[in-house]
Parts: structure tokens; C-alpha cells; sequence
């Protein structure tokens, strides 16, 4: 019996021990995955960067197709890091389902939902990116050529973090676990579906702040970088919401001011 009872405990440790490495196996394939993609993301958009930098007609010559597959791989690159959280979260509930023989769908397609509202944006600011360059708003290096846009873009980005709308689609992207208990589906249109409603949240979340890279540059590497990591501090950091409403006070201080330099008071 003591023999039994001493193989029936080995045998739940090893149990255990298997479950544990699934687990860490499952979160380092997702993480690696999430990094490589992040770290493409990045090096490309570090490229054309510099492409236009060194290229003396800079966007005079670019075409849209160039411009909309820059701003996709821009948009993967600044918001794929704080899409992490509810991608691990999904990436486990998914692990557990398997490991029940209950149904489950890749956690990509849930990304490729995520990706698609963001290729959405990223066709539709491509459009405002050459207006605005074709009516002289916006300089060859793609920074904007109006102190009042400029300031009118702050303004509204600053106000923008203070009203209900942002309020709400922050709490959702700040609280992933609720979403996806609630709206769980087992297909992959399903799921597909899923990925494009957290985005479109998310996409209401970020983006007036995506505005902002007209004041600051569009292929500002500096600003790329600080954007990305204030977007991951709004829907991580325990004081995200506070961080928010700060910013956009700030923001709001900063417009007012552009603007009050442009207008001629005399």
C-alpha cells in the first residue's frame, strides 16, 4: 500500500512537473513570437527611416503603397508591445482548453484580427498623410508645416485624453481578462472577431495619439519610441489612468502655447 501510495505521489509530481514546462514552453513560444515581430517591426521602420533621411526627394517621390506598408509596419511596431498582456491571457486560456480536448483557435488569428483594425488606421491616415502634403501642411520629411496644426493637434489630442470615450476604451484595454471571459468564441471567425474588437477599442484608445507624430515627425525614431512606451505605461502601469489625464493636461498646455506663437497678436 505505502508503495502504491508513494508511486501514485511521484506520479502526480510528474504531472505537475509536465504541466509546469507546457506552461513556460506555451508563454516562451508566444513572448519569442511577440518579440521577433516586434523587433522586425522595428528594424524596418529603423530602415526607412533612414531611407528617407538620406534620400534627397524624401516623400515627393514615395508612393502611397509605400507610404500605407510604412505606416503598417510602424503600426505593428508601436502597438504590438502593449497588446502583449491580453495575447499571453488568451494564449493561456487557450493552453488550458487544449490540455481539457476542448476546442481552440491559434492565438494568431487573434492577433490578425488586432492587426487588421490597425492596417484599417493605417490606410486611412495614408490618405490624410498626402492631402495634407499635397496642400503644403506637411514637409517632404512628413513634419507638419503649420504651427496651428501643430497646436490644433495638440489641443486635441489633450482634450481627447479627458473625455468618457477615452476613459472607456483605456479601462478595456487596462482590464483584457474581463473581455475575453465574456466574449469567448470557439471558432475562428470567432476569434477573428474577437482580435477585431479589442483592436477597434484599442484603436479608439490610441489614435489622436498616433496624430501626433505629424507635430513630431512621422519617421521620428525618438518619438516612435517614446509614443510606444507611454502607450504600453496607459494600459500596464498601475496608474495608467492618472498618467493618462496628466498627459493630457500637458498636452493641452503644450497646444495653447504653439498656437499663442503663431497667432500675430499685434
Amino acid at each position: 500500500m505505502d508503495r502504491l501510495e508513494s508511486a501514485g505521489r511521484e506520479g502526480h509530481a510528474d504531472q505537475n512537473a509536465f504541466a509546469g514546462s507546457v506552461v513556460r514552453r506555451d508563454r516562451l513560444v508566444v513572448v519569442s513570437g511577440l518579440l521577433g515581430m516586434v523587433m522586425l517591426s522595428w528594424a524596418c521602420t529603423i530602415y526607412l527611416a533612414w531611407d528617407m533621411q538620406h534620400s534627397e526627394q524624401a516623400l515627393c517621390c514615395a508612393s502611397q503603397l509605400l507610404m500605407f506598408t510604412m505606416w503598417i509596419i510602424m503600426m505593428a511596431a508601436m502597438m504590438v508591445p502593449s497588446a502583449a498582456p491580453v495575447l499571453l491571457i488568451f494564449a493561456t486560456i487557450n493552453r488550458k482548453r487544449r490540455e481539457q480536448e476542448r476546442p481552440f483557435v491559434p492565438t494568431g488569428i487573434f492577433l490578425l484580427g488586432y492587426l487588421v483594425v490597425w492596417g484599417g488606421f493605417s490606410a486611412v491616415v495614408t490618405v490624410l498623410q498626402w492631402r495634407l502634403h499635397e496642400t503644403a501642411l506637411l514637409t517632404p520629411m512628413m513634419v507638419s508645416a503649420s504651427p496651428l496644426l501643430s497646436g490644433a493637434t495638440l489641443l486635441a489630442a489633450g482634450i481627447f485624453q479627458l473625455t468618457p470615450l477615452k476613459h472607456a476604451c483605456l479601462q478595456h484595454c487596462r482590464s483584457p481578462l474581463g473581455f475575453l471571459l465574456t466574449n469567448w468564441r470557439e471558432d475562428f471567425r470567432g476569434v477573428f472577431r474577437m482580435g477585431l474588437q479589442h483592436g477597434t477599442y484599442c484603436l479608439g484608445c490610441c489614435w489622436l495619439l498616433m496624430a501626433l507624430l505629424f507635430v513630431v515627425g512621422v519617421m521620428n525614431l525618438a518619438w516612435l519610441a517614446v509614443l510606444t512606451v507611454f502607450i504600453v505605461l496607459e494600459k500596464v502601469a498601475p496608474a495608467g489612468m492618472r498618467l493618462s489625464r496628466v498627459t493630457g493636461l500637458l498636452l493641452i498646455g503644450a497646444g495653447l502655447w504653439v498656437v499663442a506663437e503663431a497667432v500675430p497678436w499685434s
